[in-house]
């Protein structure tokens, strides 16, 4: 598909988080483009959950509106763009098939990639699924994370070993909130697209079964999850999907005006690497 085909409306309120009303084509485009000019940007897919994220912690939401690129990860979020916003999107913007998109493209045009987070054992598997996938992809190097919180000064030691790595982009799999709040400390210091992935890793990796489209065309991706990981996940889908319905609901009529907090540029001192 050209460029002409691609959607892109900008930045749009759902529920005080600014979401980017865009497709695929447009989303690669834009994370290609930083990578191939070693711009600042840092990318997250929300779903319900990273959304909620933000409407319970207004200091979480003012970093999620500063990031450049937020995709629409969920269906329940590309539906709230169409109904808010009339954003007229057929389809979500999904973090692990956005990550394969980008890595597909960064293989052919030889740009590496860094990845960043998630254990030693899943990075084992992750790494020669996707040699697999992409023969010609530059793998510049692989970190999991240290499941802690950072030591001072620890990130510039973080940014130093990635830029020396000759690393154009990097993805980041640490988890719902914490790869954001890891892209945001880390975007001052990294001229690069830093993509906070979510699940991606461990479903390229083997470890999670994506649902039956059926599933994913009708929002059900959220029963499929709480079906496989139920001591994990019950209180974010039982919980937050209720809580996130009922704000929509209230957005769209008017009774709740949802103002997005401005975008913060305050460093996070305290961060999990």
């Amino acid at each position: 598909m050209g460029p002409h085909s691609m959607i892109d409306r900008g930045k749009r309120n759902v529920l005080g988080v600014l979401v980017d009303a865009v497709d695929y084509d447009a989303a690669t485009a834009k994370i290609l483009d930083a990578a191939r000019e070693r711009r600042h940007y840092a990318v997250t897919a929300l779903a319900v959950h990273g959304v909620m994220t933000g409407v319970q912690n207004k200091a979480h939401n003012a970093r999620l509106n500063s990031f450049d690129l937020v995709t629409p990860d969920g269906q329940p979020v590309r539906g709230a763009l169409n109904l808010l916003h009339g954003a007229d999107l057929a389809d979500r913007v999904y973090g692990p098939e956005l990550t394969l998109r980008v890595l597909r493209q960064a293989a052919a045009e030889g740009l590496p990639v860094y990845l960043y987070g998630s254990t030693e054992s899943t990075l084992d598997r992750l790494i020669p699924a996707l040699e697999k996938m992409f023969p010609a992809l530059k793998l510049a190097g692989v970190e999991s994370s240290k499941f802690r919180s950072n030591r001072p000064g620890e990130e510039v030691e973080i940014a130093d070993r990635i830029k020396a790595s000759g690393a154009r982009i990097v993805l980041v799999g640490l988890g719902c909130p914490r790869q954001e709040i890891w892209a945001h400390a880390m975007r001052p210091l990294l001229d690069m697209p830093l993509l906070a992935v979510g699940a991606a890793f461990d479903y390229h990796a083997g470890l999670l079964r994506n649902p039956p489209p059926w599933m994913q065309k009708y929002s059900l991706e959220w029963l499929w999850r709480l079906g496989l990981e139920p001591k994990r996940l019950w209180k974010r889908y039982i919980l937050l999907n209720p809580a996130y319905l009922s704000r929509l609901a209230v957005q769209k009529a008017g009774v709740w005006k949802a103002a997005p907090p401005a975008a913060t540029t305050e460093p996070v001192r305290d961060f999990a690497v």
